[in-house]
């Protein structure tokens, strides 16, 4: 049976990501102009156009409408709003942009106490995978338009806090170093990763709400949940294997650096 594959086209959510991508937009034109010593690249405004873009495929596209319909589906959209898509919209920033409130973020960090802290971004990113996957929360959220906006919303900051201790281009207060981002990567994508295998291995279907759903493209409850596990497992495991590339990259980077300096330094 094939499902509807419409697109939903929310008008107040296209609103919103078109002005945030305007505004964008406009300081990364502005940051140009003004002969910034390091303004922002095309690579910049590529990566948070993607982020965007992300955005949208995965609120209004047809993919909204099958992750009504089909399990597959619906993890899909949560794994491009928890990762893909804070990722590009973080990669987008520069010190350069965010120099108006660069100052106010670290004063934010600071008041925040421990919600600023490494440690908080790995429970706040595991609990959201792990409560929002309940049986019983995840068919209300499926059944509930406003429940179903707030765990999006519940993806969408919790991705956004935990790619930001190590993406982010500020270097603040409590900014991972050595060692630090990868025991990061790890110890949460192991976490998430565990929740993908179990569901994967389950060997009955544990959402109502999809098992009462027609048998869209032949899959039945049982495969559709263990396609939906695998998806997550294995998004995680390309996810975590492309960041930790780029964390050595960066250590390597950064220890050669060091060691210039650490030489120019002696000499003098």
């Amino acid at each position: 049976m094939t499902p509807d594959a419409s697109w939903t086209l929310d008008p107040v959510l296209i609103a919103a990501v078109a002005a945030y991508l305007g505004v964008y937009v406009w300081r990364w034109r502005r940051s140009r102009q003004s002969g910034e010593r390091h303004p922002p690249g095309w690579g910049r405004l590529a990566a948070f156009t993607a982020g965007c873009l992300v955005i949208l495929a995965a609120l209004v596209s047809p993919l909204d409408r099958l992750a009504e319909q089909i399990l597959v589906m619906h993890m899909v959209q949560h794994l491009l709003l928890l990762d893909i898509a804070p990722i590009l919209l973080i990669l987008g920033l520069t010190k350069v942009l965010l120099r108006p409130a660069t100052r106010r973020l670290r004063i934010v960090e600071e008041r925040a106490g421990p919600l600023s802290h490494p440690v908080f971004a790995i429970l706040a990113y595991s609990a959201v995978m792990w409560i929002w996957h309940v049986p019983a929360l995840y068919d209300a959220a499926v059944a509930n338009p406003s429940l179903h906006a707030l765990e999006h919303l519940c993806f969408a900051a919790a991705g956004i806090l935990y790619w930001w201790h190590i993406l982010s281009p500020i270097r603040g207060r409590l900014r991972l170093g050595g060692m630090g981002p990868v025991m990061y990567m790890i110890s949460t994508k192991l976490i998430v990763g565990f929740l993908g295998v179990a569901l994967a291995f389950l060997p009955t279907a544990i959402y109502g709400f999809y098992v009462d759903q027609p048998a869209y493209w032949g899959l039945s409850p049982v495969a559709d949940q263990q396609m939906a596990g695998l998806a997550m497992a294995l998004e995680q495991s390309i996810v975590m294997g492309v960041a930790l590339a780029v964390l050595f990259g960066k250590m390597l980077v950064e220890s050669e650096r060091e060691a210039r300096r650490a030489e120019r330094y002696g000499a003098a």
